[in-house]
Formats: structure tokens, sequence, C-alpha cells
């Protein structure tokens, strides 16, 4: 009997370990993945405000982003490491306000991408 309940356990552990290494790969994102979780930068007179004081750049996100999945997706578009992330729904869609790690960061993402 010990041995059928060592069997039982043996292919518990099996089955739950494909479900682990599943959960793992699905967590990283593709570039095509990425482009469509972060739609565009949103530039007002306020957001210029957070580049230069606050390190903060804006960008309109898909509905269904979450906080982790915009900063990988900022990571792999964008090549720039972002520390947080505030979302809030507007008329226009979700936005997130991304704070980098890097002190320039949100001013030179800006000059790359033409919005300084």
């Amino acid at each position: 009997m010990s041995k059928e309940n060592n069997d039982v356990a043996t292919k518990a552990t099996a089955a739950a370990a494909p479900k682990k290494e599943s959960a793992v790969a699905g967590s990283t994102m593709t570039a095509e993945q990425a482009t469509t979780m972060i739609i565009a930068p949103y530039v007002t007179e306020k957001t210029f405000t957070q580049i230069e004081k606050e390190n903060k750049l804006a960008f309109i996100v898909a509905d269904h982003a979450g906080k982790k999945q915009i900063i990988e997706a900022i990571r792999i578009l964008y090549e720039a490491e972002a520390t947080d992330v505030n979302t809030a729904r507007t008329i226009r869609g979700k936005k997130a306000f991304v704070r980098f790690k890097a002190p320039e960061g949100a001013r030179e993402l800006a000059t790359k991408l033409g919005l300084v």
C-alpha cells in the first residue's frame, strides 16, 4: 500500500511540475505582445512637467495591461528600466505613468521618441 501512495504522490508532483514551468515560461513577453500593451506615448503640458521634475513618462496602454506587464513591455520596446507604474482609466483609455530607474531616463526616452 505504501508503494501505491508513493506512486500517487510521484504522479501528483510530476503533474504539478509542468504547470510551474509553463507559468514561468508564460511570464516572458515577446516584442509583438509588448507593442499591443503600449499603444502610444501621451504628451501634454502636464506630462512635460512630469518628465522634467518627476522622471516620469505617460503612455496610453491596453485596457487589459497590468503594471508588471507595462514595466516588461517598456523594457522590451525601449530598452529602459522602469521602477514604478501608476495607472488611471480616462476617457482616452488607460494611461500609465512610468517612473524610470535612470536619473534622466524619462528625458532620454522622450528625446529618443521625438517628444521633446
